[in-house]
């Protein structure tokens, strides 16, 4: 199951928390999924385990057109999800670095100095959004 029970609105809204992220700044694909509210009939423990790859989902679902800085969201591990040496990771990386994130030897960015802490409490408060879980 790769496309949430209500995909139109999960995606709208993971494109408007990605939209937040500032420049210099990363979160992670559970981090934004986070974030947004369960549905009703959603079993929680599904929801953890499924909303992450809901999020990858949805910005590989973004709109033509629309200017989604999804090179700001990464994994869980403060690695690119990619597969190392792909087209896709080294222009996400290249694009990360360009805002001046650096990454490790193993490939990971340190996220108690460039991990976003999410948005403000009043965008929250505004889109019906769940205060965002730490990175670690």
């Amino acid at each position: 199951m790769f496309n949430p029970p209500n995909a139109k609105f999960f995606f709208a809204m993971v494109w408007d928390i990605v939209l937040q992220i500032p420049a210099g700044k990363v979160s992670s694909y559970g981090q934004i999924a986070s974030m947004i509210p369960p549905d009703a009939d959603m079993e929680p423990t599904q929801l953890r385990r499924l909303a992450p790859r809901w999020v990858g989902t949805a910005l590989r679902k973004t709109p033509r057109g629309r200017s989604i800085p999804w090179h700001r969201v990464i994994n869980s591990r403060g690695t690119i999800s990619f597969p190392a040496g792909s087209a896709q990771a080294e222009e996400q990386r290249r694009l990360l670095e360009l805002e001046g994130i650096r990454f490790d030897q193993s490939g990971k960015v340190d996220f108690a100095r460039v991990g976003w802490r999410g948005p403000p409490e009043a965008y929250l408060r505004r889109q019906g959004l769940l205060a965002p879980r730490p990175l670690k």
